[in-house]
C-alpha cells in the first residue's frame, strides 16, 4: 500500500495542467462517494435506472455505480471521455475553450492517447482538423458515438451485473444466498468423503 500511495503523485506532477482540469470534473473523493453509494442506495431508485440509460447518468449514485461496473470491464474512459466533454460544455471564455480541447484531444482522441476511446476515422479527422480553433461543439459526434456505445453495449450489460442487481435486491438477501450455498457445498464434500471411503474399502 505505501509504495502504490508513493507511485501515485508522480503521474499527476507530470500533467500539472491536466490535473488540475480532471480533478475539477472528477472530484478527489470519488472512490469514498462510490463506496458510499453502495449503502445508502434504496432498491427502489436503483430499479428505476433499468428504466433508461438517460435515468442511470442523471442519477448520481446510478453514474458512481456505472463508473464502478466500467472499471471491472476496463473500459472507464468512455464515461470519463463522457463527463468531461459534459463539463467542456460549459465553458464560456475562449481561452478555457482551448486549453480544455487541447487536454481533452490529447487524453481521448489523438493516437496512442492515455485512455483512447474507439471512434471511427472520419470522427477522428474531423476533430484533428478543427482542434486548432475549437468550439464547444467540436467533440459533440465523438462524445454522441460513445453515448450510444454505452447505451447498446455496457448498459445491458451493467443491468445484469453482480454491483446492479446488488443495489436492486438490497443488502438483506445477501447472506441467506451466501448460507445456502455454503451448507450445500459442505453436504456435497462430505458425500464426496464417503464415496471415497467406500472405493478403499
Amino acid at each position: 500500500m505505501e509504495a502504490s500511495l508513493a507511485f501515485f503523485p508522480q503521474p499527476n506532477m507530470c500533467e500539472s495542467k491536466e490535473k488540475t482540469f480532471f480533478k475539477l470534473i472528477h472530484g478527489s473523493g470519488k472512490e469514498e462517494t462510490s463506496k458510499e453509494a453502495k449503502t445508502r442506495v434504496s432498491p427502489e431508485e436503483a430499479v428505476k435506472w433499468g428504466e433508461s440509460f438517460d435515468k442511470l447518468l442523471s442519477h448520481r449514485d446510478g453514474l458512481d455505480a456505472f463508473i464502478r461496473f466500467l472499471k471491472t470491464e476496463f473500459s472507464e474512459e468512455n464515461i470519463e471521455f463522457w463527463i468531461t466533454c459534459e463539463d467542456f460544455k460549459k465553458s464560456k471564455e475562449s481561452q478555457q475553450i482551448n486549453f480544455k480541447a487541447k487536454a481533452i484531444y490529447e487524453k481521448f482522441i489523438q493516437n496512442d492517447a492515455p485512455q483512447e476511446v474507439n471512434l471511427d476515422f472520419h470522427t477522428k479527422e474531423v476533430i484533428t482538423k478543427s482542434i486548432t480553433q475549437p468550439t464547444l461543439h467540436t467533440f459533440d459526434a465523438a462524445q454522441s458515438r460513445v453515448y450510444q456505445l454505452m447505451e447498446q453495449d455496457s448498459y445491458p450489460r451493467f443491468l445484469k451485473s453482480d454491483i446492479y442487481i446488488h443495489l436492486v435486491e438490497g443488502r438483506s438477501q445477501r447472506p441467506r444466498n451466501l448460507r445456502r450455498r455454503s451448507r450445500s457445498f459442505t453436504y456435497n464434500e462430505f458425500q464426496d468423503v464417503k464415496s471415497d471411503v467406500a472405493i478403499w474399502l
